[in-house]
């Protein structure tokens, strides 16, 4: 079995048992019907993201971006860049990073510090996330050197044409790790490996034939956005831990349940929208998570290097 099937069946397998966190089956397919055409879908901000230029530049961009791609339950510890979210903060550091001087080397992103990326981003190096970050940079580096002689768009032409193929090799990195344990099961999720498929294909580094089948990217904010939207429905008291500020603990039940019941709604709204794919909903819920109504209410926040 493929690796987005895998995550496909996991989701489904916990969103079948899942007591904390609850997928309103029968709204759905109203809530599917009210979504727009994709052609009405944003696409990829310009302003933070590194969108012409050599391929090989604009690979290097979007797998170093999405090797550090995580860190939202820190995002209200950092300083963030002209209002923008953690995120883009981020995004944006990196995208000035690259304009002014280029991308970094694979042997330098092996060696990479903490007090380098914090004068990038703009953050304090003593900053947990910044140690973090550059471990993942660290362990980029090495596969990109050892594995694709420095080159980074080796993994894209290594996957042959096959977005699935770059999740599978990703997958297997330190750096785009993401599985859960849940009721015994081991749950694959590997969002940023997915995002670094879409990514690169957005940003015309990749043709690949078979992104409609990638899954959701599962993070913290669509699930927030579904439920909202009343397609998740949180138990209370996990509604209440959300809204006063604390930190919902990686892998716990709740936590999974969150992640795994946003990819089996996306697969049932695609399933009730032929013309969605999940990686659609994914890109439309994501970016409505940015509108007032929902940054107005507290999001659920977990420590993890997965999102």
């Amino acid at each position: 079995m493929a690796l987005v099937d895998e995550i496909r069946d996991g989701a489904a397998w916990v969103a079948g048992q899942a007591r904390h966190v609850v997928v309103e089956r029968d709204a759905v397919a109203a809530y599917a019907a009210s979504l727009p055409p994709r052609e009405q879908f944003p696409e990829l901000d310009g302003d933070a993201h590194l969108l012409d230029g050599p391929l090989e530049t604009r690979a290097a961009f979007f797998l170093t971006l999405d090797a550090i791609n995580f860190g939202s339950g820190w995002f209200p510890t950092i300083r963030k860049r002209d209002g923008r979210s953690g995120y883009f903060t981020v995004a944006h550091g990196l995208r000035d990073r690259f304009r002014d001087r280029g991308p970094w080397s694979a042997a330098a992103l092996r060696t990479i510090d903490a007090a380098e990326l914090a004068a990038v981003l703009g953050q304090d190096p003593g900053h947990e996330l910044m140690a973090l970050f550059a471990r993942s940079l660290n362990d980029l580096g090495a596969r990109i050197a050892d594995d694709h002689g420095g080159r980074f768009l080796g993994p894209v032409e290594a996957a042959g044409g096959s977005a699935v193929a770059l999740v599978e090799r990703l997958a297997g990195w330190e750096c785009f790790a993401d599985r859960s344990a849940y009721a015994g099961r081991t749950i694959p999720l590997f969002k940023r490996a997915q995002v670094a498929a879409s990514d690169l294909a957005f940003a015309g580094v990749a043709q690949f034939a078979d992104l409609d089948r990638l899954t959701l990217f599962a993070d913290n904010l669509i699930p927030h956005v579904l439920r909202l939207d009343g397609i998740l429905r949180f138990e209370p008291s996990l509604v209440e831990r959300i809204e006063r500020g604390g930190l919902i603990e990686h892998d716990s039940p709740e936590e999974v349940e969150m992640r795994a019941g946003a990819i089996h709604v996306a697969e049932l709204i695609a399933a009730a929208r032929p013309d969605l794919t999940a990686r659609d909903v994914d890109q439309l819920l994501w970016t409505r998570g940015g509108g007032a109504s929902y940054k107005a209410v507290p999001r659920p926040r977990s420590r993890s290097t997965a999102y």
